[in-house]
């Protein structure tokens, strides 16, 4: 395995995370990452790089994050944006991922890139319905800002240095992992 191939899994892993908490932001940036020439793609991904793309996605990506800044809406978005995320993680895994045999991109692309994304965009739907339970949707716009600055900062990662995405996709699902261990249910013991 190649240092190439071994830093484009990084960036998948990256932008897979990110599509957990924003499913069109690491998508157009990695579209504006291709379009400018900072990232060659899979030869049957390049029209992601495209001006249609980059319009396209950029016009998505605005409208899911306005969107998100409206309560009870933002619930609603998270039940049909999980399934999304696992789809988004996996394409952009398999968009990014050079020199390797197509049965290992996918499988990594799958539990890597939408096991990441699936994993990252529950939690925070579960912290959505959470912080709407417990403020009547008051703080939603304060997760919102959360998840999106998220997004925007291992989208960049990712691009610009995938290592330290990885290391930060690491950190979120550590962080996820033990925010769910306090939250579960203690076992009585009778």
């Amino acid at each position: 395995m190649t240092s190439e191939t071994v830093i484009s899994i990084f960036l998948g892993i990256g932008l897979a995370a990110s599509t957990g908490f924003r499913v069109f932001l690491p998508l157009f940036a990695l579209s504006l990452a291709s379009y400018f020439g900072v990232w060659d793609l899979n030869d049957n991904w390049i029209w992601i790089g495209s001006l249609a793309a980059v319009i396209t996605l950029g016009v998505a990506t605005i409208a899911e994050i306005f969107t998100y800044f409206i309560p009870w809406v933002d619930n609603v978005l998270d039940g049909i944006a999980i399934p999304l995320a696992a789809i988004a993680g996996t394409a952009v895994m398999v968009s990014t991922i050079a020199n390797l045999d197509p049965v290992v991109t996918w499988s990594l692309a799958i539990i890597a890139g939408g096991g990441t994304a699936a994993a990252i965009k529950g939690a925070n739907a579960t912290g959505r319905l959470t912080s709407t339970a417990t403020t009547g949707g008051l703080a939603n716009p304060v997760v919102s800002t959360v998840e999106t600055g998220t997004a925007i900062v291992v989208s960049t990662a990712s691009i610009f240095t995938p290592i330290l995405a990885a290391v930060l996709v690491i950190i979120i699902l550590a962080i996820i992992f033990k925010i769910y261990r306090k939250l579960r249910p203690k076992p009585s013991s009778k």
